[in-house]
């Protein structure tokens, strides 16, 4: 009986490489030609010596956005058994996550460990804290909106949709509708702690991340989630008549990571910066100027 192969993986480099697949598989695989729609490729030096054992190169591609390009390559149909194995020959630099590809298809794709590196039109949604508030500047959002417009300023976009107050199930139910007009490559949720605010709050946030899934897939999109901020609870047991503590944004910290570990979505963890630094929180929920600067430095040293 012929092994089932439940896993669709696009390839545009090495893996393609007949040597490279009896190495890692002990046989070549299924493959057919595929072409991913709206990336290009650039070098990656690689230095892992099992890696350029296997591949016989030191440079490998990896993928960035840029809209009207195409991605030339292969899928492959690999076993569980398979496709471990592919994982464990991609080296730190990359992580699996899933594309559509030019046929619509969905598949794996080997993509850039650092989500925001190679976006080009990134989608920002969330509370008051991504919208800026408490920030005259307009917070880590428009810090990274800056910096990132620099680097070029024909190609690259930021949206920030962000709305003070709203909860996630809110945003999932909102964003979908805002995504085609922005053609955006890369959608950020920052998920605030209102959810945690309220009686049943975390209950539909698997619904609401799954609905964000689906809405940033369909726009061949990379799903990024920005957990909770450190919040100050000396000053939050009765915000505008929620009440805020530790223990509910702790438990929607680790719903959202768990979550996003379940199903191959990149999480960025928000709570570090802020930690036991209540002077950089204005109200003890939201981020002075400064504390906004430090959130955006943490959130680009692991995404960019």
């Amino acid at each position: 009986m012929s092994e089932t192969r439940p896993h669709v993986l696009f390839s545009f480099g090495t893996l393609m490489d007949p040597k490279v697949q009896k190495t890692l598989f002990g046989q070549t695989v299924p493959s057919f030609p595929a072409s991913l729609a709206g990336y290009t490729t650039r070098p990656l030096k690689i230095t892992d010596p099992e890696v350029i054992a296997a591949s016989g190169l030191d440079v490998h591609l990896t993928l960035e956005r840029r809209i009207g390009a195409v991605v030339e390559g292969a899928v492959l149909h690999l076993t569980d058994r398979e496709l471990a194995a592919a994982d464990a020959y991609e080296v730190d630099d990359y992580i699996r996550r899933r594309v559509v590809l030019a046929s619509g298809e969905s598949a794996w794709a080997y993509l850039d460990a650092k989500p925001l590196r190679p976006s080009a039109r990134i989608v920002i949604v969330g509370d008051s804290i991504a919208y800026g508030r408490c920030d005259p500047q307009g917070g880590w959002a428009s810090h990274l909106a800056s910096a990132h417009i620099a680097e070029n300023e024909t190609d690259h976009r930021v949206f920030n949709l962000a709305i003070p107050g709203i909860t996630l199930a809110d945003v999932s139910e909102q964003t979908p509708a805002l995504l085609a007009p922005r053609r955006p490559d890369t959608l950020v949720v920052a998920a605030g702690i209102n959810d945690s605010a309220l009686p049943d709050g975390l209950a539909p946030i698997a619904d609401a991340l799954q609905n964000l899934a689906v809405a940033a897939h369909t726009h061949n999109a990379r799903l990024v989630v920005l957990g909770p901020i450190w919040l100050d609870e000396e000053r939050t047991s009765n915000y505008e008549g929620l009440c805020f503590n530790r223990e509910r944004a702790l438990a929607l910290r680790a719903s959202l990571r768990a979550w996003c570990d379940e199903n191959h979505v990149d999480f960025v963890d928000m709570w570090e910066p802020l930690r036991a630094k209540p002077d950089l929180l204005l109200d003890g929920i939201h981020p002075t100027p400064t504390g906004h600067q430090a959130l955006y430095r943490h959130l680009t040293a692991h995404t960019r």
